[in-house]
């Protein structure tokens, strides 16, 4: 068997040496087509894997950028649909992992949620508010599909919660570096090293660490402890103010920023 398009991004970046870079920007914003121009330039700028968060009316997790930016695109008429076709449309060259809360899966149905996102050349999924555990027989459904089932692991998550989650995870783990909504931080939070190392003991996935992450310095820092790094609000921030060239420029500051960690 070939190997899946999320394991190949992770050897690569391990092959060189470096943390991957996983922006995130959400479908639709600040409108459809700069969307599809911004996910370009951000794969072209240096991303090995692109998030792309679905538009949903309550993102709960997510802070006042996000949040904006996710009320723009739904007033644009942008909802699970419209992102699976803004994704084929814009046939990156870097795999796709679809965030997105439960609801809109439920309310497009999840077998035809799995089976259109497939087709629409995404890679993985990750489901904000389904905690292990919560739904097993749904959980089943979404491990057994096409999509890698991505699992969200909080510092707080006890170690036999992280186990759980593990077990029916693929593609890698997403640990939040800090309680609270998305948003930009001073800094990385002093304890995060203990959280890596403590969902490193429970599984051999790659574990990629996002919330708060938006400067190259943090960047920098981050990929240290991490496999992964993701950058969401600064990214969503720029891409409003100063647009596509916004994040052309973070994004690479970001990208230089993974391939320093083992810089002194």
């Amino acid at each position: 068997m070939s190997e899946s398009p999320l394991a190949e991004r992770w050897r690569a970046a391990r092959t060189e040496r470096r943390a991957a870079l996983i922006p995130y920007l959400p479908a639709g914003f600040p409108t459809p087509a700069a969307f599809v121009d911004a996910v370009g330039e951000a794969a072209a700028a240096g991303a090995d894997i692109v998030e792309v968060g679905v538009p949903f009316s309550d993102p709960l997790a997510d802070g006042p950028v996000i949040q904006r930016a996710t009320h723009a695109a739904l007033a644009q008429g942008v909802g699970m649909a419209r992102t699976l076709e803004l994704i084929r449309d814009a046939r990156l060259p870097v795999p796709v992992v679809v965030m997105t809360y439960l609801n809109p899966v439920l309310a497009y149905g999840v077998a035809r949620f799995l089976a259109d996102a497939a087709a629409a050349g995404v890679a993985g999924v990750l489901l904000t508010d389904l905690p292990a555990g919560a739904d097993p027989a749904l959980e089943d459904q979404v491990a057994a599909g096409p999509l890698a089932f991505v699992r969200l692991i909080a510092p707080t998550t006890p170690a036999e919660r992280v186990g759980l989650a593990a077990r029916r995870a693929s593609g890698f783990l997403y640990l939040i570096s800090r309680l609270g909504v998305t948003g930009r931080s001073a800094q990385v939070p002093a304890d995060l090293a203990a959280h890596v190392a403590r969902v490193r003991a429970a599984s051999p996935l790659p574990i990629a660490v996002g919330f708060g992450i938006g400067t190259r310095a943090q960047a920098q820092a981050t990929a240290r402890l991490a496999d992964g790094v993701v950058v969401g609000s600064a990214l969503v921030e720029v891409l409003g103010t100063d647009g596509v060239p916004g994040v052309r420029r973070l994004m690479r500051e970001l990208a230089a920023g993974v391939r320093e960690r083992g810089a002194a």
